[in-house]
């Protein structure tokens, strides 16, 4: 897996590092019990701070989708195929949903822009929250 981020972005490096293992796990590309690099490992091989890189494999614990521990790293925990989300999860989600719609709304994007991308971007996934391969 290759992760790319962008030093120049405004979004934090950490948080660049996050969504891409998250859309890595949406598209198939990781799944569950895939191992992902030490922080150490990652963070030379970015030319960043293995401290970035732990505070957004730490993220992704407390979101659930990342296992941490010494004798196994950091290892995916869920996929698309590993059932329902948990209880805490959508109403979570549901909330940054809502962010990103009245962010949308704001710039003068249309329901029907917002609906069309967000179909566009769906099928970036597809077959994977059906629980077949991508």
């Amino acid at each position: 897996m290759i992760l790319s981020i962008d030093l120049d972005s405004e979004v934090p490096i950490y948080q660049q590092l996050r969504d891409r293992v998250v859309e890595a796990i949406a598209s198939g590309e990781l799944r569950e019990g895939s191992t992902l690099p030490a922080t150490r490992q990652l963070g030379a091989d970015l030319g960043i701070n293995f401290h970035t890189v732990n505070k957004a494999y730490d993220l992704l614990r407390r979101e659930g989708l990342l296992r941490l521990n010494r004798k196994t790293g950091a290892v995916i925990q869920r996929d698309p195929r590993s059932g329902p989300p948990g209880t805490a999860f959508l109403p979570d989600w549901e909330a940054r949903l809502g962010t990103l719609l009245a962010e949308a709304v704001a710039h003068g994007v249309t329901a029907e822009e917002v609906v069309g991308l967000c179909r566009d971007r769906l099928t970036t996934f597809q077959g994977t929250e059906q629980g077949e391969k991508p």
